[in-house]
């Protein structure tokens, strides 16, 4: 009896060990893409009143963590039984992410002339930000869910041909990982001015180390939300490009081998994003002369 269950602890030390060593490569393969989810998220967690950031932020990371959860049983059967539709999957997600950078970029170039200033979340009514709040909860979680499939396929492919139990052990890691992990560092971010305040506050000496770093936080927090939201649209934009390049033979084989694989990857997904954008407009317009 003591022999068989010291055997199965040896087992199950000889499985945490053969996940630990498979989890460190599948997190290597994944820091990418783990990195571009940061950016992105980071951009889309911003923007709100100050005491309203973790609460919202909270929202996206109960959002995220439920999209790990529909995602993952999913992933397992497909891998297993319907390989294609993993693929599928891949490349009408990189569709919309390509969308959506496309559309920042072009935003980015020629703003939409706006007739009157629009308010500040401090002048708007408790119903507009709360609205707003909705929306913008609803557009991080949606670019979340693409970012999460991307994340947990090729997690899965670094696992590919082992046993089914490392499999789930090893995915689901690198999943919470991804949502525990992205949103902790996200949530540090948002609160850098709050965090430099509290510094400022820490006694009564002007002008001290503390009030020096405190005031570098509170002046950094706009430049960094402005960083980040550039990287997450650069983002946006590479992943997509990532996921045709390697999903899409014929595509795969067009890309130049004299361009670096970042630059080919930046501009097919830009290129792709542009068609996209195009195609939704047309079909917008022809909907509306449809409807006159």
């Amino acid at each position: 009896m003591a022999s068989g269950i010291f055997a199965l602890l040896d087992d199950i030390a000889t499985l945490m060990d053969d996940v630990s060593v498979m989890s460190k490569v599948a997190a290597k393969k994944t820091a990418g893409i783990l990195g571009d989810d940061l950016a992105v998220n980071a951009e889309k967690s911003s923007g709100f009143v100050s005491d309203r950031e973790l609460p919202v932020l909270w929202a996206i990371s109960k959002g995220s963590m439920l999209n790990k959860v529909i995602i993952l049983p999913f992933a397992f059967l497909l891998s297993a039984f319907f390989p294609l539709g993993v693929t599928i999957i891949l490349v009408i997600g990189g569709l919309y992410l390509a969308y959506e950078g496309a559309e920042k970029v072009i935003e980015y170039l020629f703003p939409h002339p706006q007739k009157e200033k629009p308010k500040l979340m401090e002048d708007l009514s408790e119903e507009e930000v709360l609205a707003k709040e909705k929306e913008k909860i609803k557009s991080a979680i949606v670019t979340d869910f693409i970012l999460s499939v991307e994340i947990i396929i090729i997690a899965l492919g670094t696992v590919v041909n082992e046993p089914l139990i490392n499999q789930i052990l090893v995915v689901t890691f690198i999943a919470l990982l991804a949502t525990v992990g992205v949103y902790g560092i996200v949530a540090l971010i948002v609160r850098m001015d709050e965090f430099g305040i509290k510094l400022i506050n820490l006694n009564e000496e002007n002008n001290s180390f503390s009030d020096k770093v405190g005031r570098a936080l509170v002046n950094a927090l706009p430049w960094v939300i402005k960083g980040m939201g550039v990287i997450g649209t650069l983002a946006l934009l590479l992943v997509s490009g990532g996921i045709f390049a390697h999903n899409i033979e014929f595509i795969h084989h067009l890309l130049p081998e004299s361009i670096p694989g970042i630059i080919n990857e930046f501009l097919l997904g830009l290129v792709v994003g542009f068609m996209v954008l195009g195609v939704l407009i047309s079909v917008k317009k022809i909907f509306k002369l449809g409807g006159h």
